[in-house]
């Protein structure tokens, strides 16, 4: 790496590509899948990244390369954070990044921007991008459908097109009418139907819940050497131009703060840069799991409850009352408590599961969560304290409700006119279902922990 100290600019050789489609259900996150783990058999040092604020797709990269996956989002953070977070997933081997897409390669955080989409964050990382195509139905007019996002924006960034649910006979076909816009034929993935990856209320199921995902990544794997011109794709990263970006300074907390952080099955909501921001700013972090622990890791000061899966595992977690009685008594003995969305859920009194039965639960919160049977506040917000202060951003996405969602803050849609008051927030305690990301003002959260350090003393 050369450094820049005049300038602080920070330049890398970085092997990129952006994984981008037409729309949602194109098959990005089964073929990231699969070119992950066939670049992995290949003995490729990999790093692999998701566009937007999904928790899910992440996880499945995650378990195929063994290493953490990160989320980069121009809505939450400006372009040299944004590069700066691509920059930190980077290690001195890594010889090939991924980053998957999300929605549609135009489509933003408003229905008509840019903002927040896969074709910014290609342009905010300098990136390639290789389109997945669903051809389903179509022979030709796939090469029409590519030909209209070649078009649509100068400079598309568009290198190679991969098409997905495509037999050989067709690819070898319309091969040539590809070549002739001047794109890259990456090859083709036949329709998989026994391969494609089940989905409920909240998106895909979670990579825990297959029976043999090493199996099923293998299987990708060979799939994809057989169809897909590796070598090809390969090439289209190492041509990206140098990378440069910007080091983030951030704040930092006066000592450490012991931050105990639920993960297990219900609990898995969790940014893996929203960790690393708590580790920087002098967090030290321990893990424990609500379901399976009886008691808090020693010394806890703050609680990190994250979003997840609490409705499908309620009766398990009523069942562990040590542990719910722990996280009571630490509550009302001060610890700080960050709590999100499902995190939010298991505080309150009484949790309704899938099947509409109520257990109980921390009960910190005086409300009952129940499911609605629909999807609730849906996708970004800004939120602004109603006292004043920092403001941060983050996202909802839930088919339950509380008979008590707070009012201390109030969130904001980009682009429109809509607002709502949520979360509960104290001097210790920042509750609700907003998911927040933190490094979209970093200052929203230490300023608030140093605060709590203070009054501690």
């Amino acid at each position: 790496m050369i450094v820049s100290s005049e300038r602080n600019i920070e330049r890398k050789q970085i092997p990129r590509l952006v994984i981008a489609a037409p729309h949602s259900g194109s098959g990005k996150t089964m073929i990231t899948m699969g070119l992950l783990a066939a670049f992995q058999k290949r003995g490729v040092k990999l790093a692999s990244y998701k566009c937007g604020p999904d928790y899910i797709d992440p996880m499945f990269h995650s378990r195929v390369l063994g290493l953490p996956t990160r989320n980069l989002d121009t809505y939450f953070t400006d372009a040299d954070t944004t590069r700066m977070l691509f920059a930190q997933g980077q290690s001195d081997e890594t010889q090939l990044s991924l980053i998957e897409g999300v929605m549609g390669y135009y489509d933003g955080a408003g229905l008509a921007t840019e903002t927040g989409s896969t074709y910014e964050l290609a342009k905010v990382l300098d990136a390639p991008v290789a389109l997945i195509i669903d051809a389903s139905g179509m022979s030709l007019s796939a090469v029409a459908v590519l030909k209209g996002f070649l078009d649509y924006r100068e400079p598309s960034r568009i290198t190679g097109v991969l098409f997905n649910r495509m037999s050989k006979q067709v690819y070898e076909a319309i091969r040539p009418e590809v070549e002739l816009l001047g794109i890259r034929p990456l090859g083709y993935v036949p329709r998989l139907s026994d391969m494609e990856l089940p989905s409920r209320h909240l998106g895909l199921v979670t990579p825990q819940e297959l029976r043999d995902l090493r199996a099923y990544t293998e299987k990708l794997a060979e799939r994809m050497e057989e169809t897909v011109d590796l070598d090809a794709l390969f090439a289209l990263a190492q041509n990206a131009p140098e990378f440069t970006w910007k080091p983030v300074t951030l704040p930092k907390l006066s000592r450490t703060l012991n931050v105990s952080v639920a993960r297990d099955e219900a609990f898995c909501f969790l940014y893996e840069d929203n960790l690393n921001y708590l580790r920087e700013i002098g967090a030290n972090i321990q893990f424990f799991s609500p379901l399976h622990d009886m008691e808090l890791p020693a010394e806890t000061e703050v609680l990190l409850l994250p979003g997840g899966y609490p409705e499908l595992y309620a009766r398990e977690l009523s069942d562990n009352t040590s542990m719910r009685q722990a996280i009571y008594a630490a509550l009302e003995a001060g610890v700080y408590v960050l709590a999100e969305c499902g995190g939010f859920l298991y505080l309150t009194e009484q949790l309704e599961d899938m099947e509409g039965h109520s257990y109980p639960m921390a009960g910190w919160i005086p409300a009952k969560a129940f499911q609605t049977k629909k999807l609730g506040r849906f996708g970004y917000i800004e939120l602004t304290p109603q006292a004043g202060g920092a403001k941060i951003r983050g996202h909802e996405f839930h088919y339950f409700d509380t008979t008590d969602n707070g009012s201390d803050l109030v969130a904001k849609k980009p682009f429109r006119d809509v607002k709502w008051e949520c979360m509960h927030a104290t001097e210790r305690a920042i509750i609700g279902f907003p998911h927040l990301y933190y490094y979209s003002n970093p200052a929203f959260l230490a300023e608030r922990l140093e605060q709590y350090i203070e009054a501690r003393g």
